[in-house]
Formats: C-alpha cells, structure tokens, sequence
C-alpha cells in the first residue's frame, strides 16, 4: 500500500541530498512503480491542486488534471519532476523567441503516461494538456518554494509573457 507520510518523508530526505533533483527522480520511480497503489491512496475523482508539502527548498503538489484541461505556457524557474500514477499529459515545450524575449516559440514536446516520470529544469517553459476523457493524476515536486516564487506564464491567449497568476492557475483546476 502507498503510504503517502512515508512518500513526503522520502521526498524530504531527497531534498536535502547534494544531487536533490536526482534523487527527487529515484523516490518518484519508486512510487510510480506501483501506480494503482498510489491512485488507491490519493484517489484522483475531482480536479484539484494540492500542495502535500511546502518549504523553502522544496515543494510537492498532487495535481489531478480533468479531462481535456489545458494550462498555459508557464514557467517555473527551478527544477520540477512530475510522477503520472494514472493517465496521460501532454506538455509542450517552449522557448523565449530571439527576436522578442517576451515571447516563445514551441520547441517540442511529450507524453507522459501512468509510470512515466519527467524531469524538467530550471528555465523550462512548457503548457500542459490532459488529452483523455478521464482525470490524470500526478505528483510535482519542485526544487524550492513553488508556491511563493514569481515567475511567467504566457496566455491564455497571445504567447506574450505576464506575471504568473497562481490563482487563475488553482481557478483551472477548480473548473
């Protein structure tokens, strides 16, 4: 059984390792190595965005996307891993276009499904898709203080970049 203290607890002990970000990723292939244990624990029904655990240095988010949601082009400025336990997420990357550094050009991008796990850096630009009928559920773990960092999204609408509007972000999920 997925024991979600045990799995923040590791998360922590991670964080504070000289390679965090490495060893984020091993507690997350762990965890996901077991998806329908995870999905028997967090039970993923309803949209939502909650945070499991926020310091300075290091915050974890479950995220259950609804089916067809669409996030914006945003940034996170540090290092994120994302643990798909059950569905599918599309992400498109971006980068900041040379001729206007307020605005971006897509540069890629990939599907995670149940068992994946991703690990993004620290200027990586991405908008986030659920592409199925049905809710995905993930884990996000960043390297620092996710909640309170200021950075960008661009839209919805024009790719130009604005401030991060974290509670249009939480509204997403909501609806």
């Amino acid at each position: 059984m997925f024991d979600l203290d045990d799995f923040l607890a590791r998360c922590v002990a991670a964080g504070g390792e000289d390679d965090a970000r490495r060893a984020i990723g091993e507690v997350l292939e762990r965890a996901v190595a077991e998806p329908d244990e995870m999905a028997e624990t967090l039970r993923p029904a309803t949209g939502g965005l909650n945070v499991l655990f926020e310091s300075p240095g290091l915050t974890v988010l479950h995220l259950v996307w609804s089916p067809h949601m669409h996030l914006p082009a945003h940034d996170h400025r540090m290092w994120a891993a994302i643990a798909i336990y059950t569905g599918k997420e599309d992400n498109t990357f971006y980068r900041r276009s040379t001729d206007d550094p307020s605005t971006i050009d897509e540069s890629g991008g990939t599907t995670l499904v149940t068992g994946d796990v991703q690990m993004l850096g620290r200027d990586t630009i991405h908008s986030v898709v659920n592409p199925i009928g049905a809710h995905t559920g993930a884990i996000h773990v960043y390297g620092g203080d996710f909640v309170h960092q200021s950075r960008s999204q661009w839209g919805p609408g024009e790719l130009v970049e604005q401030p991060y509007d974290m509670d249009y972000f939480r509204q997403q999920f909501v609806e």
